[in-house]
């Protein structure tokens, strides 16, 4: 059997919602998609587009998880490309304080999110 299919979404979790929305808002430019929002209040989940792509990050919040979350060694991250001057983007993202990590022999630098998610910033390839 061959199977066919197509990202969806990566979901993270996080201690902030709304600091977290405003992160992704001003560091890369994602807005909210939609949300759904548990009957009790345990918990809430925000789909945040690119609007180019289709492919979306959940956003999770657990009402009674206070503590940060272990991400371990944080090997895994996301990655999103950038349009523009990329040196001025990174010039931005340092001015946030997000910058995390760079390797400017590979071409590139890592941000990181208010809950620590590294996220690799690279430009667009044309």
């Amino acid at each position: 059997m061959k199977i066919k299919g197509h990202f969806d979404h990566f979901n993270i979790n996080v201690t902030d919602l709304a600091k977290s929305i405003e992160f992704y808002d001003k560091a890369l430019g994602l807005k909210e998609a939609r949300r759904k929002e548990a009957k009790d209040g345990s918990f809430t989940l925000v789909y945040l587009t690119d609007e180019t792509t289709g492919f979306l990050l959940e956003l999770t919040w657990l009402r009674d998880h206070k503590e940060a979350y272990e991400l371990g060694e944080n090997e895994s991250h996301l990655c999103y490309r950038v349009e523009g001057d990329y040196d001025e983007i990174r010039k931005y993202h340092k001015e946030m304080g997000c910058v995390c990590f760079e390797n400017e022999s590979m071409g590139l630098y890592f941000i990181n999110d208010p809950d620590d998610y590294w996220i690799e910033i690279l430009p667009v390839i044309r």
